[in-house]
């Protein structure tokens, strides 16, 4: 895959220092150099120390990345929201992890994602994971389809650059619910299990923020972005303020209400795409048990 840019400050410059500039690592100028990339300017082949000058351009071309050979494929379909030569965005289903573990290796979302791009016969099929969300948790997961994509969205995400806003059906008591607050609880591991999480002194610093889009007398659907990514961040922070997430057994969600996982939902996606810098801004409605739950709890 080859990038071009067109050098046009006043100075001169080493390759080598301008291409950070544009996102390229230290390891990826490695694989360019040794793995079977080149460099080039004006179309004639440099090392990393040539002096760039106003009006030259410069190319790179990164290897191929093949494939990671321990990754299993698995053929259930996957639902493209978004697709180009760099990332793919998928809506993920609820019962599905983001990515394998030492005991279940298959079933997840890249584990679907190998299969896709293995059929598309794509040169890169070393699956880059840019956003994770639980098994439980459906809606727009995004993938980068080569390292130097991946790169720069970590990069964005570092910089928090990149939006995700989520929807969720929360219980308990509601009149605790404003029609805009931000939740500012440190969270911290629950000594009585590996995997919950809990509000504590000791945890680290962790912000939500929520709107209040509609309630009845027992089930609100509120909009939520996170200002910090720690593990089960929203359903702690909700079970905490007294208004846990429906089906969310773990953290005391009610399971009365029809549907038997926690009820989150990634419903937008907003990021400046590196290489084009277009606003790249995508959304989903409700999955169709939250859906179904809403119209029978809310707008009836």
């Amino acid at each position: 895959m080859q990038f071009s840019w067109s050098y046009e400050l006043e100075d001169s410059q080493q390759i080598k220092e301008y291409i950070r500039t544009k996102g390229v690592s230290r390891g990826l100028l490695a694989k360019i150099k040794f793995q079977g990339g080149t460099i080039m300017v004006n179309q004639q082949v440099e090392n990393v120390l040539y002096q760039l000058q106003k009006g030259d351009v410069l190319s790179i071309r990164i290897p191929d990345e093949g494939e990671h050979e321990t990754l299993l494929l698995d053929a259930t379909p996957i639902e493209v929201i978004f697709e180009d030569e760099h990332f793919l965005v998928v809506n993920k289903p609820t019962d599905v992890a983001s990515i394998p573990a030492q005991y279940h290796p298959n079933g997840t979302m890249a584990n679907r994602v190998k299969h896709y791009v293995t059929e598309k016969k794509s040169v890169n099929r070393v699956i880059h994971v840019v956003t994770r969300l639980d098994r439980d948790t459906t809606g727009l997961m995004l993938f980068a389809k080569h390292g130097f994509a991946h790169a720069m969205l970590d990069k964005a995400l570092r910089e928090k650059r990149i939006l995700k806003k989520y929807q969720a059906l929360v219980g308990g008591e509601l009149a605790n619910l404003e029609k805009h607050a931000i939740i500012n609880l440190p969270i911290e591991r629950d000594v009585t299990s590996i995997l919950k999480r809990q509000t504590g002194p000791t945890g680290l610093a962790s912000k939500t923020e929520y709107w209040l889009q509609a309630r009845s007398e027992d089930v609100a659907l509120v909009d939520i972005q996170l200002h910090t990514g720690r593990t089960h961040q929203i359903r702690v922070h909700f079970e905490a303020i007294g208004c846990p997430l429906l089906g969310d057994e773990m953290y005391h969600g009610d399971l009365t209400k029809g549907i038997q996982r926690q009820a989150l939902h990634c419903a937008q996606l907003v990021f400046e795409h590196p290489f084009t810098q277009e606003l790249i801004d995508l959304r989903l409605p409700l999955p169709e048990d939250m859906e179904n739950v809403y119209e029978a709890q809310i707008s009836r």
